[in-house]
């Protein structure tokens, strides 16, 4: 049976008020690039985050993505989170300084010889400080410091709207599109209703 889905055609399409529709671009390195100079790193450090809670992993997820949108790990089941989260081939960082956590940094090397960097993101504080760099740079040594041949991330236009000119400029090339549909978290409870305020609401009367 072809499962193969067919491409949308050329045009506009209707998307219901109550759902979301981004274009995802997916990118890749298939070998390890030229290194980047760390800015200067003002207190901050990245530490690998050896079994986090559910509770204390969600907050960080939250305080990083819940602005992008970010909604997959606030509503998985606890015991799938958790069988992810604990998994030995899954490793996650955070980004600190003084103690507080205000980035996250996970890698999946759950597929042999790859690396999909799963989660990468900020507290919006840090923002243009340069702490991307130095987080891309220690996801890019950890990745290429296993014997992988291929490392990937796929990002969308709900993401900051510089994060896919990072990534290229990281290493990463755009090898697919894809348009994904997702129901609204915000209007659901999922969310925070003022999360994502780029993305306007749409209520239907």
């Amino acid at each position: 049976m072809d499962t193969e889905k067919a491409p949308l055609p050329a045009g506009y399409h209707d998307v219901p008020a109550n759902m979301l529709a981004t274009i995802v671009t997916c990118l890749e390195m298939t070998a390890k690039p030229a290194p980047r100079p760390n800015p200067p790193a003002e207190g901050l450090v990245v530490e690998r985050w050896h079994a986090p809670s559910i509770d204390a992993y969600r907050a960080l997820y939250r305080k990083v993505g819940e602005d992008w949108l970010w909604v997959s790990r606030a509503v998985m089941e606890d015991d799938k989170l958790r069988a992810i989260i604990e998994d030995p081939a899954v490793e996650i960082y955070a980004m600190t300084r003084n103690g507080e956590q205000l980035g996250l940094l996970e890698l999946d090397f759950r597929e042999a010889g790859q690396c999909e960097l799963a989660f990468f993101g900020l507290d919006q504080s840090l923002i243009g400080s340069g702490a991307g760099r130095i987080l891309m740079n220690a996801a890019i040594e950890t990745a290429w410091g296993k014997p992988i041949s291929r490392f990937w991330v796929h990002t969308c236009h709900l993401d900051h709207p510089a994060a896919l000119a990072f990534y290229q400029r990281s290493g990463f090339k755009p090898y697919k599109r894809m348009v994904e549909i997702f129901e609204d978290p915000r209007l659901t409870g999922k969310l925070r209703a003022d999360a994502g305020s780029h993305v306007p609401l749409l209520i239907s009367e």
